[in-house]
């Protein structure tokens, strides 16, 4: 899906939340969440679309309608350790949709 078809979506609320997930490096990518499935934002090539920040992904999103946002971060000491990642041992936090500044 892309930020075109994301704000479609959006604005039909059709999306239940949208997460933001951080990854190794700095890179974040976004996935809206419709009836219990996970859609990845893609780029213009069709590639994901990485984002820098929790900020970059607010100004990205600042003209969307406002939907809960949530920062997802992998618990990394089990991969560290070799075990297999699932992802209901993500790290699932809340954020405010815009920025307390």
């Amino acid at each position: 899906m892309n930020l075109q078809e994301l704000n479609a979506y959006a604005i039909a609320g059709k999306v239940d939340e949208l997460n933001l997930i951080s990854m190794e490096g700095g890179i974040y990518l976004l996935e809206a969440r419709m009836h219990g499935a996970a859609f990845p934002l893609n780029d213009a090539k069709g590639g994901m679309f990485h984002l820098r920040s929790v900020e970059h992904a607010r100004d990205v999103l600042h003209l969307f309608p406002v939907l809960p946002l949530n920062l997802v971060h992998n618990l990394v000491h089990d991969e560290m350790c070799g075990l297999r990642g699932d992802a209901e041992e993500s790290l699932k936090l809340p954020i405010a949709w815009r920025s307390a500044l």
